[in-house]
């Protein structure tokens, strides 16, 4: 039984010692990549001991090399040899050519389990063959790189291209883009860098780039036998024992320029060739990128001032249909794009130069201006909203014209009373005279009351009221005026619900008391048929809530917020049958916003009005 365990000890002993003998490096690799076995001609070939590289991916294969060595891998996973001629890198940074045979290695259930390489020393034929096909290699991926840089849009993904194709081109252990501006270079791209360095600044007299400049050449290699490395932060690369630089110029002024960084192998006049190549490329790309980007700046700041208009802005093609529609359009005219283009637009055109005001279906009214665009058939058509204008001309029409029916009234009256007691003192008795006087006085006391409206409703409007805000008794303000309204009329039972310990107010006494009077008189006006009228406060999180609730006519839908508006009321039917001059109410929501509180106006169930004034509670 101990026969064959013996065979088999003696052959992988012999195995062993064949692997530990052979002139030819044998590296063999575990699924995972990394390395299984590493023989002693591989440490006398590549200078690296089993100990450093056993367990890790090989340290041999250049960057630009992996996709090449894991293909191969791949090729042969499925059984066969092949054997190609490639280089590979030395500990000591140096490249070596060499042929490797790889095959598979099978496990006992037919499974890859592995990879064996074997590589040889090439002679001169492979080292030819080998030049060849490394520089039509990389002539084709120089092509491709180059195709790849121009086809991006962007300025950083050209500047981080450019990086990375700086290592894959030229084998730099670590690359990076400096950007020249205003005495100064700034890295604004990296590989194989730490990316913390990025945006970092040096000056640009006392760097590498200035004597680049200063030579007149495109290209140079400085290593640190000539020269200290304090050139912005390269001190980062470990190692680092070589830098080449390539100026890349835009308009025909250098814009930056490629670095490339060495620490474990050297460079030759095929690297520096590419940096220049590459350097000259990057600068055509970099053009292209920088033309690109300053067009979407333009588009985009012609775009942002057209859709950040308040003003509805369309362009027409020559047959008048919209081509753009920008969102103020959409909001004007409620229109979106997507329904707007290729159609005309929903208002007549004028002709360029001209503008016409047009009223919208929805009776809104714009102010429409058409402009012509020199060099084309197209059309800017530039609209407003001037319906508040219009509004306010048509308010003010009827504010002069109800203000004036509500002057004549009362003049009239008292020069009606004023004239019969000039005329007749002597035939009138006591009585007469007497009731004459207070007719006349009561008829001076609501013209008195119609210019202090008036007067308010101008500071109002000027935000010039005469508001001074601290504490004050809500609670009694309240009560003494449900106490003066209550006889006012017969018809009418006022209703006070107010709490004994209802808090302070922070605000204006005098203003909240024409607040609440104002209040009052709309409930008693607009409920002519009497009724129920109640004036309730309470306090709640801060702020107290005075209602003043009625049984009257209500609000019309659409008009409990246009009831605070400057001469508003309702319709023609409710001048004429309530009069008034449509401003109390606007001036009601002025007073209360200069005391930081609000007012608003809703609809009460089963028919009237309920009128809602919120304070801050003093604090």
């Amino acid at each position: 039984m101990t026969e064959p365990a013996e065979t088999m000890n003696r052959v992988d002993a012999t195995a062993r010692a064949v692997i530990e003998c052979a002139a030819d490096a044998i590296v063999a690799f575990g699924i995972d990549r990394t390395v299984l076995l590493w023989n002693p001609a591989a440490e006398r070939m590549f200078g690296w001991p089993a100990s450093e590289v056993i367990g890790l991916e090989p340290p041999i294969i250049p960057e630009e090399l992996k996709a090449e060595h894991n293909a191969v891998l791949e090729r042969v996973r499925g059984g066969g040899q092949i054997s190609f001629a490639t280089r590979r890198i030395g500990k000591d940074g140096s490249m070596l050519d060499v042929r490797i045979d790889t095959s598979a290695m099978i496990g006992g259930g037919g499974e890859v389990t592995g990879w064996v390489s074997v590589c040889h020393q090439a002679g001169e034929d492979d080292m030819a063959r080998h030049y060849m096909a490394e520089r039509a290699r990389v002539v084709r991926r120089l092509g491709d790189v180059v195709a790849d840089m121009n086809a991006q849009r962007d300025l950083e993904s050209v500047l981080d291209r450019i990086a990375a194709s700086l290592r894959e081109l030229t084998g730099a252990d670590a690359g990076g883009f400096v950007l020249i501006e205003d005495g100064m270079l700034q890295l604004v791209s990296s590989s194989g860098l730490p990316a913390r360095l990025r945006g970092r600044t040096a000056v640009l007299s006392t760097s590498l780039v200035g004597e680049l400049m200063r030579s007149g050449k495109t290209v140079m290699m400085t290593t640190g036998d000539t020269g200290g490395f304090d050139d912005l932060i390269w001190s980062a690369l470990p190692g680092l024992h070589t830098i080449a630089l390539s100026l890349s110029h835009v308009g025909e002024r250098p814009y930056g320029a490629l670095y490339a960084l060495y620490s474990r192998r050297n460079l030759g006049h095929v690297e520096l060739e590419l940096l220049e190549l590459l350097a000259g490329h990057a600068g055509v790309a970099l053009t292209n990128a920088m033309a690109f980007e300053e067009a979407l700046r333009q588009r985009a700041h012609e775009r942002a001032v057209i859709d950040g208009s308040a003003d509805g802005i369309a362009v027409l093609d020559g047959a008048g249909l919209v081509r753009q529609w920008n969102p103020a359009a959409h909001r004007l005219t409620g229109v979106a794009a997507d329904d707007a283009m290729g159609k005309p637009p929903p208002f007549p055109q004028p002709e360029p130069g001209a503008k016409l005001t047009h009223r919208l279906p929805g009776g809104k009214w714009l102010d429409v201006l058409c402009t012509a665009l020199a060099g084309s058939d197209e059309r800017v058509i530039d609209f407003r909203d001037v319906t508040a204008a219009k509004e306010l001309e048509e308010a003010k029409d009827l504010f002069l014209a109800t203000t004036s029916h509500e002057l004549r009234t009362p003049i009239t009256v008292v020069q009606g009373f004023a004239s019969t007691l000039a005329r007749r003192w002597d035939q009138l008795t006591d009585a007469d005279r007497r009731s004459a006087v207070q007719t006349i006085a009561e008829r001076a006391g609501s013209l008195g009351r119609l210019v202090e409206q008036l007067l308010l409703g101008s500071r109002a409007g000027a935000d010039r009221l005469p508001v001074r805000n601290g504490p004050f008794d809500l609670g009694g303000l309240l009560r003494a005026a449900a106490v003066a309204f209550q006889p006012l009329s017969d018809k009418h039972m006022l209703v006070a619900d107010i709490p004994g310990d209802l808090p302070s107010a922070y605000g204006d006494a005098m203003a909240t008391d024409i607040i609440v009077g104002q209040l009052l008189e709309n409930a008693f006006k607009y409920s002519p048929a009497g009724g129920r009228v109640t004036v309730r406060a309470r306090a709640r999180d801060g702020q107290v809530e005075v209602t003043v609730e009625d049984r009257g006519i209500g609000i019309a839908d659409g008009d409990h917020e246009r009831i605070f508006e400057r001469f508003f009321q309702g319709e023609a039917g409710d001048r004429r049958r309530f009069g008034g001059i449509g401003i109390g109410l606007y001036i009601v929501r002025q007073l209360a916003v200069a005391q930081d509180g609000q007012v608003n106006a809703a609809s009460r169930d089963g028919g009237g009005t309920v009128m809602r004034l919120v304070l801050q509670v003093a604090g």
